[in-house]
């Protein structure tokens, strides 16, 4: 069946599994999460006698009821740490120690498996004196992966976006959005950027992309593809500065796209950086129907009135 809830958005997610666990007597709901505190650069454990509860509704209305513990790296978390996180949100005195304890594996299992974000929510006390993980999600270090061919095993594609796995064969950052106007960037604070100007001109992204630094024109063509599967897609605005990433090849990958993906929406292009003159110049020469634009604020401004039918 196709589920419905305020995570999967209006048009569902199919359900392809299901997992069933035996019911558990709970008595209480209680909360565990680590995460990298990039302020301390170290793990931090997170625990709050608020479990079953979003954990940024916790700290916006209730910060008090958050125990923290920065963790050593030298020592990892310590049994007198961990047992103190378990005391402090009510875990019972004869409960103490195996919560410290399971703690401790999980912290454990964060250091050893590279990840990036764990979180126990319900960790529950039962009526018959247990402690347990009810539901737990764990993110890991995308860029620790090669370290663990078993967690990539793990992967199930049934629950990604489709675009999005096609996009990652390709070396491209993407990741569908909801809105008509279609972004090709190099970098993602220049992305996040490029999005938010749009927002600003009174559009709405229809994706984040970031080609990275060094974009071939293969990766610009299948770039162009993926985003005109989008049937909501009405412009595409190129928004590249050229560091790395010289302004003459990419416009060099911008006219070979096009010309192979057969464009058919408007096509607004700003570039700025090395080689600036000579990519706009094979722009120009290509025959291809571009808009350009100088400034940030311009191609937003652009590409809003095209996408308006302007």
């Amino acid at each position: 069946m196709t589920l419905v809830t305020h995570q999967t958005g209006p048009e569902g997610k199919e359900v392809k599994r299901l997992l069933v666990e035996q019911g558990a007597p709970i008595k209480d709901e209680l909360y565990l999460g680590l995460v990298v505190d990039r302020a301390t650069q170290r793990v931090t454990v997170m625990a709050s006698s608020e479990g079953g509860t979003e954990i940024e509704t916790v700290a916006e209305e209730t910060p008090e009821l958050i125990h923290k513990v920065s963790v050593d790296p030298k020592t990892g978390i310590t049994a007198a740490e961990a047992e103190g996180l378990a005391s402090k949100i009510g875990i019972p005195t004869e409960l103490v120690s195996d919560a410290g304890k399971l703690v401790q594996a999980l912290y454990q299992a964060f250091w050893d498996k590279d990840a990036s974000l764990a979180e126990i929510n319900p960790l529950i006390v039962t009526e018959d004196g247990r402690v347990m993980a009810l539901d737990a999600k764990i993110n890991f270090d995308e860029s620790a992966m090669y370290r663990h061919p078993e967690l990539e095993e793990l992967r199930d594609l049934d629950e990604e976006d489709a675009d999005e796995i096609e996009a990652s064969r390709f070396g491209l950052n993407y990741i569908s959005l909801d809105g008509t106007i279609g972004c090709l960037v190099n970098g993602a604070g220049l992305a996040m950027a490029t999005m938010d100007i749009i927002k600003l001109y009174g559009a709405s992204p229809a994706n984040f992309l970031d080609v990275g630094g060094g974009a071939t024109t293969e990766q610009v063509t299948e770039a162009f593809k993926i985003m005109l599967k989008n049937k909501n897609l009405k412009a595409i605005l190129v928004n590249i500065f050229g560091g790395i990433m010289r302004c003459d090849i990419i416009a060099e990958g911008l006219v070979n796209a096009a010309r192979e993906v057969d464009l058919s929406v408007p096509l607004v292009v700003r570039l700025e950086g090395t080689n600036v003159e000579q990519g706009r110049q094979i722009l120009a020469d290509s025959g291809i129907s571009v808009i350009s634009a100088t400034t940030m604020a311009d191609a937003a401004e652009k590409v809003a009135a095209a996408a308006a039918g302007a």
